[in-house]
């Protein structure tokens, strides 16, 4: 407690400034609280109710009545109708957007988090498991900038155990997430059973982690600075200079075009992948002297030694709509048909309204999009389905998908049906219809 204690007073908050510290009700978020709080500092409380499990009313009665009788401001937020699919990415977002508006509300400088040290931990494991980057593989950082605020996590020195030791002296109550130990996600799996094994080899292994964590944020910002004085010589107004950039070692190359790629993605990188950079080296490294590439948010042009750097807003790319009659997309109509057709192919889904919450939306694809597809055990990314037929990258992002308003994915027109689709002689009431037709104008709002 002493390490997190000192890193909060290092950030001299003055008496007038509020901080928005995010409280789920659970034992970190309420250590957290309690904490600040005993510190005197002008405490706004954010609470979100994702309305996923039955308790989640009862937490949020609990929290809000936690700061009325402690004289804390409360901010509460209900979320409905969440995703079925992504759901945690979703939540996350919104909660993060939650904080922001907070922020602006109180003109906060700070948000405050209850990540501790096990959290780190998991964090680490997760990433050297799934590959990442060297500030991937570092976890997450234990203060983060944002463009109008700071996050804070300083409970980053203290584990699970230490938080329960310090709730039971001060006889605060908490809530557990019973979804926490659940078996389904692999962070839970790393908590229940490779963490114990860590600890008893040795009791404070979250300090080894600790340890690593600034060790290989500290390289990642090594390596940054020299990053950012190339770029100052070489990419200048949204164009890199292909000459200059050839001559750098090739592990500064990879790390130069992220830091690129991270000026048009400030909260959205994780869009981008390893695949995303080889596609660039690989068009430098061409021998035709115009080439273009387009990714999720840019275009990049290649014109001789000149990469081009070009922003696309996304907003003229995303549509969705719900699926009354018709819908006309960039690649062609999906409407809804009265009379079936002797049709087996993948322009066709059949589907029986008891399976499906209506209406059906018709929407770009999202960061994360499954599909279960029909004859398929387990599920299929989006995109994966998108490189199998071939569908060239600039047609990716305007390319239609079809969910149920619970955000189950149904249908991927012409390419693929999920499993909820219903042979021709089953018990069906809906029929959708794909019929492809290249630049057809595009439904407007």
């Amino acid at each position: 407690m002493k390490e997190s204690i000192e890193l909060i007073k290092s950030l001299n908050i003055s008496d007038n400034d509020y901080i928005i510290v995010a409280c789920s009700g659970g034992p970190d978020s309420m250590l957290l609280l309690h904490v600040l709080n005993s510190l005197n500092y002008k405490c706004v409380c954010a609470h979100v109710n994702h309305n996923l499990r039955e308790e989640s009313k009862e937490e949020y009665e609990y929290v809000e009545k936690y700061c009325k009788d402690n004289n804390i401001i409360f901010e509460g937020r209900e979320l409905h109708d969440l995703p079925k699919v992504n759901t945690e990415l979703k939540a996350r977002e919104k909660r993060y957007d939650f904080f922001k508006e907070l922020v602006k509300k109180y003109n906060a400088k700070y948000v405050f988090t209850a990540h501790h040290g096990d959290d780190l931990i998991e964090t680490i494991l997760l990433r050297l498991v799934r590959g990442s980057t060297l500030n991937g593989y570092a976890g997450f950082n234990i203060i983060t900038d944002k463009k109008d605020y700071k996050i804070i996590r300083p409970l980053v020195y203290m584990t699970k155990d230490d938080i329960e030791s310090y709730l039971k002296e001060n006889n605060i109550k908490y809530y557990i997430d019973a979804t926490n130990m659940s078996d389904e996600h692999l962070r839970n799996r790393y908590r229940k059973n490779v963490l114990p094994v860590l600890k008893e080899e040795y009791s404070n292994v979250h300090l080894k982690f600790l340890k690593f964590h600034k060790e290989a944020q500290g390289y990642y910002d090594f390596v940054n600075k020299l990053v950012y004085e190339y770029m100052e010589d070489m990419f200048v107004d949204n164009i890199l200079d292909i000459n200059k950039f050839n001559k750098l070692d090739d592990f500064i190359k990879d790390k130069l075009l992220r830091e690129i790629i991270r000026i048009y993605y400030p909260d959205d990188l994780y869009l981008i992948d390893d695949n995303h950079i080889n596609e660039i080296l690989k068009m430098i490294n061409s021998n035709k002297p115009n080439i273009d590439l387009v990714l999720p948010n840019i275009t990049i042009t290649k014109k001789y030694d000149k990469l081009l750097f070009n922003n696309i807003k996304l907003s003229n790319k995303e549509y969705k709509y719900e699926l009354i009659d018709e819908v006309k997309t960039p690649v062609g109509l999906i409407k809804i048909i009265d009379k079936d057709e002797v049709d087996k192919s993948n322009n066709i889904i059949r589907l029986n309204s008891n399976d499906i919450k209506l209406p059906l939306i018709v929407r770009t694809r999202e960061n994360g999009d499954r599909i279960h597809v029909k004859n398929m055990n387990g599920s299929k990314k989006v995109n994966d389905i998108f490189i199998d037929n071939k569908i060239e990258n600039d047609k990716r992002d305007i390319y239609p998908v079809i969910m149920d308003s619970n955000g189950t994915i149904i249908f991927i027109p012409g390419l693929k049906k999920s499993n909820l689709d219903i042979a021709i002689n089953g018990d069906y009431d809906i029929i959708v219809k794909y019929e492809k037709g290249e630049n057809v104008d595009e439904k407007k709002e």
